[in-house]
């Protein structure tokens, strides 16, 4: 029963991909559907980051010798700056391993 499961959601998900992916397929999103969309991403990342950032042994901590957290706001703060997404990445993430070396 839950192999069934399992391939029903798998379809489920693929069909509903396909459908916007397949150039050949008639459907199109109007220009809000699009819009709104694009907000998908960001709510994404934010909640599988947020609990990481901020919840630490599952209590709040927002301290400043929290790494999770000083790394977070160099992230964004780099992405703002550099506008480059790879160079943001590789240097957020060296700052992240020499805060938890230096914390």
């Amino acid at each position: 029963m839950i192999y069934i499961m399992i391939v029903a959601m798998g379809l489920v998900v693929f069909l509903n991909r396909y459908l916007f992916i397949e150039p050949r397929l008639p459907v199109r999103l109007n220009r809000g559907a699009r819009e709104f969309l694009g907000f998908a991403v960001p709510g994404m990342l934010t909640a599988i980051c947020g609990p990481i950032i901020f919840l630490a042994d599952h209590q709040l901590n927002l301290s400043p010798a929290n790494p999770y957290l000083l790394a977070g706001i160099s992230a964004v703060a780099l992405m703002f700056w550099t506008r480059n997404v790879l160079m943001t990445v590789l240097l957020s993430m060296a700052l992240f391993y020499l805060f938890r070396w230096l914390l």
